[in-house]
């Protein structure tokens, strides 16, 4: 028989653990006799009023069993009051007052369970206790679960918010613009990655593109990422081109980034109003690739890549301008390597952009949906990477 004690508790063990706050000494020995019957009689620790079982209540304590009639609480109170210490534990009831009302009221307030003395036996007893414990623990599921769906809305609600929208005049379109873009985290239920994008049309009516990516996988890459986007487009708002802009993103990155192994490739595009000719610096990123007069006019790396090596490697680096005549028909894809390592055949090889070249010739087109599904078929539809590719050129037809 367990013998019952005011005293510290015994040391855990694998059977089921009980806080009995009973200040009749009958009434608890009543309850251990009933208990140790039971096919596996649990751990009982003994506290007489709610005072003394504060020293009791231990991580180890699965179900509190408490009467309603303490020295220093009665009733619903008291219930209450063990709620708030043990908000995570069980609460069964076990009074004297047969009253279904306050049995009612006592479920509502939070127990598991409302029992009077006088009508439990050995199996009852034991039965409720056990049920108690495992409807506890499927409440605590059910909010966990509860709670780990309104973050996910939430923090869906947040990375949708970051995502960027093009800033592009709607006049555009007359004169023949077109631009698509398709971004793709790596991580499973996530939709920002290292991987940036972004396109804005300043008031001299240039338009400016930019894809990126950060090295690494993770939601402090994702988080860079998002600052190097955002500062970008600040930047070219405020009319900073060229050197003078990568020079200031180098040092927003190495601020934000959490170790200083990580660098970013970037690729930047500024259009001229006019739609025929372009400015790029390609930071240590795969070349873009450029079409003109469709693809049976040739599809072709942009030449002079790569403008210098990546950010946050090197200081004082100034990268090359590389000027690019388009021409009156033209299309340019700009892309992270997401797109271009996929293997091919399921071997060692690559993709690549050669790779990436052929399969735009073999469909007569730069989709970039057909594109993105043909390199998901390739990593069996789960992307080992980040992909992010943005589309923009003239069609003058």
């Amino acid at each position: 028989m367990t013998a019952l004690s005011p005293g510290m508790p015994e040391a855990p063990t694998e059977m089921q653990t009980i806080l009995l706050i009973e200040d009749d000494a009958g009434d608890a020995f009543l309850v251990e006799e009933l208990l140790a019957a039971a096919p596996t009689p649990p751990k009982i620790i003994w506290a007489r009023s709610l005072a003394e079982s504060l020293d009791r209540l231990t991580s180890e304590v699965q179900c509190v069993v408490v009467d309603l009639s303490l020295p220093d609480a009665s009733g619903l109170e008291a219930l209450r009051q063990v709620i708030t210490m043990a908000p995570n534990t069980a609460v069964l009831v076990l009074t004297g007052l047969n009253d279904a009302h306050v049995g009612v009221e006592a479920v509502a307030a939070g127990a598991q369970d409302y029992l009077v003395k006088q009508d439990v036996d050995e199996r009852l007893l034991a039965r409720a206790i056990s049920y108690a414990i495992e409807r506890k623990r499927a409440d605590l599921a059910q909010r966990n679960l509860a709670d780990a769906q309104h973050l996910s809305r939430e923090n869906a609600r947040l990375e949708h918010g970051l995502l960027p929208v093009p800033m592009l005049k709607k006049e555009l379109e007359s004169e023949g613009l077109q631009h698509q873009a398709r971004y793709l985290p790596g991580r499973r239920q996530a939709l920002l990655a290292g991987d940036f994008w972004d396109t804005v049309q300043t008031p001299d009516g240039a338009v400016h593109v930019v894809i990126g990516d950060v090295c690494g996988h993770g939601p402090d890459e994702a988080a860079l990422g998002v600052a190097l986007r955002i500062a970008w487009r600040t930047l070219v708002l405020a009319g900073h081109t060229g050197n003078d802009l990568l020079a200031t993103l180098d040092r927003v990155l190495r601020n934000e980034r959490k170790s200083p192994e990580i660098f970013t490739t970037m690729c930047m595009v500024t259009i001229d109003p006019d739609l025929r000719h372009a400015r790029l610096h390609v930071v240590g990123h795969p070349p873009p690739l450029l079409v003109r007069d469709g693809v049976h006019g040739g599809v072709d790396i942009v030449p002079g890549t790569p403008s210098g090596p990546p950010l946050g490697i090197f200081h004082d680096i100034d990268w090359t301008t590389i000027d690019l005549e388009l021409g009156e028909d033209w299309s340019m894809l700009l892309y992270t390597d997401g797109l271009i390592e996929a293997t091919v055949g399921g071997g060692p090889d690559l993709l690549g952009t050669e790779g990436l070249i052929r399969l735009i010739r073999e469909q007569g087109e730069i989709d970039l949906d057909r594109i993105i599904s043909a390199v998901q078929a390739m990593h069996r539809d789960a992307l080992s990477d980040d992909l992010a590719a943005v589309l923009v050129g003239r069609s003058v037809r």
